[in-house]
């Protein structure tokens, strides 16, 4: 089949990934687009997983002012190399970070931060509503990840959608940044204010 460049441009719309990574999966998925975007995910992934031991020092603090100074955002985005940080889709992923911070206001950067205690908490909420409606008890696990996930997905900022382009998560982005790069690319921490907010003591 042969692969046009106007499908191309759809895949990476739908993805963010490089032109030539959506030509190459496009052409192994024989123009199948889920089989292409399955492709581009295991590569993000492996490639994610490759670079994931070395250390990620160099980067930017990007920063984002919403709505006429009500809302302001910090993130730090690390990568290996000063070179890496300098780039322009470094930087415009930096910044687009910061942007969907001050729109999605996640509490955590990844579901490994949220402390033991609240998980729980959570756990305890999602059992006794399957005690509510009746579920049978062999079956509350399964409720009970289903319904985390979903709260990963409000609370955590690497899975929640990007709200630049919806088709995809903020740790997809990443893992498509750093198959783009070839370096590790770490979000290390967020500071979002509102104006107006109660400060927590």
């Amino acid at each position: 089949m042969e692969i046009t460049s106007a499908m191309v441009k759809e895949l990476r719309t739908k993805t963010g990934a490089g032109m030539m990574d959506c030509k190459e999966a496009l052409t192994s998925a024989n123009g199948d687009f889920e089989k292409a975007i399955d492709f581009l995910r295991k590569k993000g992934m492996s490639a994610a997983t490759k670079r994931s031991s070395k250390a990620a020092k160099e980067g930017t603090i990007a920063s984002y002012i919403h709505m006429g100074g009500r809302i302001g955002v910090m993130v730090e985005l690390n990568c290996e190399t000063d070179f890496v940080a300098k780039t322009d889709d470094f930087q415009a992923t930096a910044r687009d970070l910061a942007m969907h911070v001050a729109a999605s206001n996640p509490t955590f950067v990844t579901p490994e931060e949220i402390p033991e205690d609240v998980l729980e908490r959570e756990k305890e909420i999602y059992r006794s509503q399957a005690l509510a409606e009746k579920k049978p008890e062999k079956i509350w696990d399964k409720i009970i990840e289903g319904k985390l996930n979903k709260y990963y997905e409000e609370v955590c900022l690497t899975k929640q959608k990007f709200i630049k382009n919806t088709d995809v998560t903020v740790e997809t982005l990443i893992n498509n940044l750093i198959a783009k790069t070839g370096e590790n690319i770490v979000i290390r921490r967020f500071a979002r204010y509102q104006l107006g907010e109660e400060i927590k003591k």
